[in-house]
């Protein structure tokens, strides 16, 4: 298997062993090469959402953008491995049409060796379904692919690159568009803590939750119904103590 490199990409070992890719088109890494890509999906978005909606008989998900991967392969293992009698159906849009074709060819974890079929099937049909599990990649604009759902999503990843490279989907109207698309009681998970994030997803009438552990940097939970377990942000206060921070709009970004 090649080290993946390609005229946009390239491979990065993270700290928990796993391998990311830098984007040279957006200047990032599609994980936080500290926290580790697969330590990184596990606990800051497939472990907590799993266990805010381990009731549930059924879960559909929303991956915010699909990019390596990583979410939804972690989901699929998670599952698996503990709630292998739920009906799962993970949705996840994707620009980089390219990028899906070549993952084949990825430096996956050996945790994602069983999944090899499932990887392969995505990268050359985009869609993957059996009995228990569908999974079907958008190619395309996520703005635009998620106006199409309502009332339908138990879980979101909000997983896209960072607010500083790819503002356009962090501002409030896009997280207007998500809220539209989540059932009343779904949850949204978020590497982000930037209050800019939080004042987006506040303004939408969610809660905003503290996701902390030693495996990882804290990040974000948020609902609309309240989260047991987790540390509520008192977002008042932050407002007051920084008064001229705004979230993010369409308008500043000429977005129509």
């Amino acid at each position: 298997m090649t080290l993946f490199n390609t005229a946009k990409h390239k491979a990065v070992e993270s700290e928990d062993g796993s391998y990311t890719a830098y984007s040279k088109e957006y200047n990032e890494h599609y994980h936080s090469t500290k926290d580790g890509a697969l330590s990184e999906s596990l606990y800051k978005h497939v472990v907590p959402a799993f266990k805010l909606t381990q009731d549930k008989d059924s879960l559909a998900i929303l991956d915010i953008c699909y990019g390596l991967g990583f979410n939804t392969l972690a989901t699929i293992l998670y599952y698996k491995e503990h709630t292998p009698k739920k009906k799962l159906s993970i949705y996840s849009p994707e620009l980089d049409a390219e990028l899906i074709y070549s993952l084949k060819d990825f430096i996956y974890p050996k945790e994602f060796e069983g999944l090899r079929e499932i990887i392969e099937t995505l990268s050359r049909e985009q869609k993957y379904e059996d009995e228990q599990l569908c999974i079907e990649l958008f190619l395309g604009n996520a703005r635009e692919y998620i106006k199409e759902f309502e009332n339908h999503f138990d879980i979101v990843y909000q997983d896209a690159f960072s607010p500083s490279s790819n503002p356009v989907l962090w501002t409030k109207e896009y997280f207007g568009d998500i809220k539209k698309a989540m059932k009343e009681d779904a949850v949204l998970t978020t590497y982000s803590t930037a209050l800019k994030t939080r004042l987006a997803l506040y303004e939408n009438d969610f809660l905003i939750y503290i996701n902390e552990g030693e495996q990882f940097r804290n990040a974000t939970l948020a609902s609309r119904k309240e989260l047991e377990g987790y540390k509520r942000v008192d977002i008042e206060h932050k407002i007051s103590c920084n008064p001229d921070v705004k979230p993010l709009s369409d308008a500043e970004l000429g977005v129509n």
